[in-house]
């Protein structure tokens, strides 16, 4: 694993911005975060986390990703979240419960919320990046009845 995956941060070198994304009126700023291709390009490919959205007020979260050559991501259901996953680099392939897809670079894939998958790496590996609706925070609540 990547011992600690860059952050699309706005503390990033020649940013202008203050470290909520906003500009000095207070508005949100649209800015580059990361080149994903560099990143996964690293040589040697270190492997797992290799960036995440960081910023705060987000409504998104997102990851870029690589797995080792013939890594493996085991079969799991995520019952709460869309995702939406994009090959950066390598290749490899995603079961369902219904088949076995082919990823390539530039592959887009729909990942439904409730829906069985799995993600093997090819032999040189694969990097992907994943965006989804950002999970709520945990929250304290009273017990029904106290």
């Amino acid at each position: 694993m990547a011992d600690t995956p860059h952050t699309g941060s706005a503390d990033s070198p020649g940013s202008t911005d203050s470290p909520d994304g906003c500009d000095a009126t207070g508005d949100p700023v649209p800015r580059l975060l990361c080149d994903a291709r560099e990143l996964a390009a690293v040589d040697p490919a270190p492997t797992g986390a290799l960036w995440r959205l960081a910023e705060s007020g987000r409504q998104l979260d997102a990851n870029l990703v690589r797995l080792p050559p013939e890594g493996r991501i085991d079969t799991h259901v995520e019952p709460e979240l869309d995702v939406i996953l994009y090959v950066v680099s390598g290749d490899g392939v995603v079961d369902t419960a219904r088949d076995r897809q082919p990823l390539t670079e530039g592959s887009v894939v729909w990942l439904p919320r409730g829906s069985r998958r799995s993600l093997t790496a090819g032999r040189d590996g694969l990097a992907y990046l994943t965006v989804h609706r950002r999970r709520p925070g945990l929250q304290i609540r009273n017990r029904a009845g106290s």
